[in-house]
């Protein structure tokens, strides 16, 4: 049953999380909140850290994680082609109508509408990302106290990451740089 549910979810997330892997964010924030057994928000920051350093996408390896931490190997097979059928299906269908698709001006309409979608479903996983790994709201909301709303250390990391981007010498870095120093910080500062 569990191998059921876990297709269903993710097979949902793969038929609306439109835009890739930071889209299908507010999906799995929903999954966690009605699944805590499977994934909490602690689990969530985590998967994103590792999603975003490995290969893949995001949604596959965030699917995976959350199908083998609940039911082992099936589980994350079970979640991973539940995300992955709906885009398959989909392809399969506009490959077959390729050449209609491409010059129906309805099409082209449903395109452009879905693009606000997908930004506000961007803007939303960009929020989710930020309350979890920036603000501190469960101790602001315990001691009322405006210095505990926002993780210091964290805004702080944030801010010279950002800064660092912009410098041009930095620019030419290879990524996996910028990920293997945010590792090595995150062990000995926080």
């Amino acid at each position: 049953m569990t191998y059921l549910l876990l297709f269903y979810e993710f097979f949902k997330t793969g038929l609306f999380a439109v835009g890739g892997g930071l889209a299908t964010l507010p999906f799995i924030y929903d999954i966690a909140v009605r699944y805590p057994e499977w994934i909490n928000m602690n689990d969530i920051s985590n998967m994103i850290a590792v999603s975003e350093s490995t290969p893949g996408p995001m949604g596959v390896n965030m699917a995976t994680f959350t199908g083998f931490t609940t039911a082992g190997v099936f589980g994350a097979l079970s979640a991973t082609i539940g995300l992955v059928v709906p885009s398959v299906i989909i392809i399969i269908i506009i490959a077959h109508y390729l050449k209609k698709f491409e010059e129906s001006q309805i099409v082209q309409d449903i395109f452009y509408g879905l693009r606000p979608a997908v930004a506000g479903l961007i803007a939303v996983a960009a929020y989710q990302v930020i309350k979890v790994t920036i603000l501190t709201l469960d101790l602001y909301n315990e001691t009322k106290n405006l210095m505990n709303l926002v993780d210091i250390k964290a805004l702080i990391l944030c801010a010279v990451t950002l800064v660092l981007l912009y410098i041009k010498p930095l620019k030419k870095v290879h990524p996996i740089i910028y990920i293997l120093c945010g590792a090595i910080i995150g062990i000995f500062i926080f």
